[in-house]
């Protein structure tokens, strides 16, 4: 069951073995998730499961899912997400009920986690995409930080799509795949996932059974 749950990146610690190994990791907060709504082949055209995530108070919230947390008798959440799953594993879920992490993940398993990157702004070819600079001899002057020729003028006259040239950089979503579940807290709804997950701490995070992973290690 592919079921994308929401939290928060936490921040990064370590763990050790018995060995003594160090394994850097990733603590992220996930759920609990309410069921807040059920989307039926019948109905709406495919079966999908409706979660929510995070208080936030109705006056924040747009009457068109104000009168959807109503129908579905439960306090609004910040964050929806769908995950479209088959109807026998929707069948398995209730509206209103709540799942912690430990009711989808275990230790070992891989796992797809998406989030916002962190912005960083306008920023030059160096910082956004690692060029080497000019060098800072034999004549050069005012160009050690530019990105070099963009281009003939004859021909092709233009600037062809897609050049590395200076732009917003961050601030975009990124999926990382195939991240190791190292440890489960269920009694904080803690999981430690072996890597870097993108974000800043505290930033809000989905996280998947992985695509190209099965589903234990």
């Amino acid at each position: 069951m592919r079921i994308k749950m929401m939290g928060n990146k936490i921040g990064m610690t370590q763990t050790f073995s018995e060995n003594g190994e160090v394994t850097p990791v990733t603590v992220v907060k996930v759920g609990p998730c309410t069921v807040i709504n059920k989307k039926t082949d019948e109905k709406d055209g495919y079966n999908a499961l409706v979660l929510g995530y995070g208080d936030i108070k109705e006056s924040r919230v747009s009457r068109s899912k104000l009168g959807l947390y109503k129908k579905s008798s439960v306090s609004p959440r910040k964050l929806l997400k769908e995950t479209r799953i088959s109807r026998a594993e929707l069948d398995a879920f209730e509206i209103g009920q709540e799942i912690v992490p430990g009711d989808i993940f275990k230790a070992g398993e891989y796992v797809d986690i998406s989030g916002n990157s962190k912005g960083r702004g306008f920023t030059g070819v160096i910082k956004k995409y690692g060029m080497a600079g000019a060098n800072s001899s034999h004549g050069t002057h005012e160009f050690f930080r530019h990105g070099g020729s963009i281009g003939s003028s004859a021909y092709p006259s233009r600037v062809f799509k897609g050049k590395k040239m200076p732009g917003r950089y961050g601030g975009s979503r990124i999926t990382v795949q195939n991240l190791l579940i190292a440890d489960i807290r269920p009694e904080k709804n803690i999981i430690l996932v072996k890597g870097a997950v993108p974000g800043a701490n505290r930033g809000y995070i989905t996280v998947s059974h992985a695509v190209k992973k099965p589903a234990s290690g």
